[in-house]
């Protein structure tokens, strides 16, 4: 494995590893930028090329490129060296089984049902119809790794264990589930489509089961319950396909579900992602944002208006992200468009409207009397407004209110205070995790980092001025 580790390191310059995930600028002999790990308006991130290291004298984060990787990815050390060994174009060493970590030897496990379940896909018929009638093409299954459940109650629990997996592992992955009170168990997935759900390594975690023939005693969408692996708050379907092209176009496409992100991939859209059974959460936006803090949320026809003012979204505004809304035509979702009509399902999302242009236009369709148009800006849009980080993007939305709806743009500012005195609270969002420490220790740490930085380092940093940066955190008040 070390050997593997120095070819990674030999083939992967650090500078160009951490540029194509945030933007970095010349600083002498180093390199500095926004720290990807916490919010900062100026740069207080730095990478030394000479040592192959980074290091952030705001919140002392510090490593080399599979630290990183960690870091930003969210990923373990083998699901870094994983990444970085494809980018590198370096084949990992395999491991002997006795050699596995807990974790290596559950993902082992999750392979061998993918296996399993991609074997019976290809002998089931029903489940095969399905897919090419949803215009899945046998390129995109394999690619996804697309597989079938059978309708038995112990398929999958009895190949495994003819292949020395233990009841335990198959419990600890959610393989498997057991009769309360018994020693007996059964498959947790039975006729369903089954979609493996991956970590943004490509290492599978989970997965996500559609009922091929749904009724009202079985729900539709089934996935794999919290495990050591699958954290649903945390992962995000797709991200491991999607990350590259995110930072490349610099945004990103949300989805509802499982076929509408395989489709979209499928035409060329491979910038969408989509949540794993939950409501996107605050993880789920910040994995999103250090990619790109540009986001089009799609939504289908049927739910579009104000149920997409959700959670979601203000988080979304409250973590300085552009949020964009596309609605598809009723009665139609976005793997219905990619099949039918993709110039249709393009067009869609070059349409999409920011989330407050959008509720204001939702509004003016509805041609409401002044007053109760009044009263539903101050009650559906404002509360938008007031999430912006920016005042001048609160000033260009005001002003945009006010020449759509001709209320006076000194009516909306004292509404503005209102909501922002009495809309309920939402969490101050951080992407830093570490509780804030006092000013003094704040400008010690500061300190002591640039000190030991340049102790390790034949060349001082350039462009860290220390009695400044103490002047300018002190005068934060």
């Amino acid at each position: 494995m070390s050997s593997s580790v120095d070819q990674i390191k030999s083939k992967i310059d650090i500078v160009t590893l951490i540029s194509s995930y945030i933007k970095l600028e010349k600083a002498g002999t180093n390199f500095k930028g926004k720290c990807p790990f916490h919010n900062e308006k100026t740069p207080s991130f730095f990478v030394s090329p000479d040592r192959g290291t980074y290091y952030c004298f705001g919140c002392q984060a510090k490593g080399d490129i599979f630290t990183f990787v960690q870091e930003f990815e969210g990923l373990d050390f083998i699901g870094s060296l994983k990444v970085l060994a494809d980018r590198a174009g370096v084949v990992l060493e395999h491991y002997n089984a006795g050699e596995k970590t807990e974790k290596q030897h559950l993902h082992s496990v999750l392979e061998q049902a993918v296996f399993f379940y991609e074997k019976k896909l290809s002998e089931n018929k029903e489940a095969q119809d399905y897919l090419y009638g949803r215009g899945v093409t046998d390129r995109t299954i394999k690619d996804f790794r697309i597989g079938f459940a059978s309708a038995e109650w112990r398929d999958l629990f009895e190949y495994l264990l003819e292949r020395g997996v233990t009841e335990k592992d198959m419990l600890l992955v959610g393989l498997i589930k057991q009769k309360e009170g018994t020693d007996s168990y059964y498959d947790t997935f039975r006729g369903r489509i089954m979609f493996p759900i991956n970590d943004s390594s490509g290492r599978v975690v989970g997965f996500s089961g559609r009922a091929l023939n749904p009724d009202e005693k079985i729900p539709k969408y089934l996935n794999s319950p919290e495990t050591i692996l699958f954290n649903k708050s945390e992962i995000l379907f797709g991200l491991d396909k999607a990350k590259k092209d995110i930072r490349l176009k610099d945004y990103s496409i949300l989805v509802e579900g499982q076929m509408d992100l395989i489709m979209l991939h499928q035409v060329g859209i491979t910038n969408a992602v989509a949540s794993s059974g939950t409501a996107l959460t605050e993880n789920h936006l910040i994995k999103l944002c250090r990619l790109s803090n540009r986001i089009i949320m799609s939504y289908d026809g049927d739910n579009a208006g104000f149920s997409a003012s959700n959670r979601s979204s203000q988080l979304a505004l409250s973590l300085g992200m552009e949020l964009k809304l596309a609605v598809m035509p009723e009665g139609k979702d976005p793997a219905d468009l990619a099949k039918e009509d993709v110039e249709k399902l393009k067009e869609c999302l070059r349409n999409s409207k920011h989330i407050i242009d959008f509720y204001i236009d939702t509004l003016l369709s509805r041609n409401l009397e002044s007053r109760k148009l009044g009263q539903e800006i101050r009650k559906h849009v404002l509360p938008f407004v007031a999430l912006l980080t920016s005042t001048i993007e609160k000033a260009h939305f005001i002003k945009s209110i006010a020449q759509k709806t001709f209320i006076k743009e000194e009516a909306l500012w004292e509404d503005l205070k209102q909501v922002g005195v009495n809309s309920p609270d939402l969490p101050k969002v951080d992407i830093q995790t570490s509780p804030p420490k006092k000013r003094i220790e704040a400008i010690e740490r500061r300190v002591w980092g640039i000190i030991l930085w340049q102790k390790g380092n034949k060349d001082k940093v350039e462009n860290v001025d220390i009695e400044e940066k103490q002047i300018k955190f002190l005068e934060t008040d």
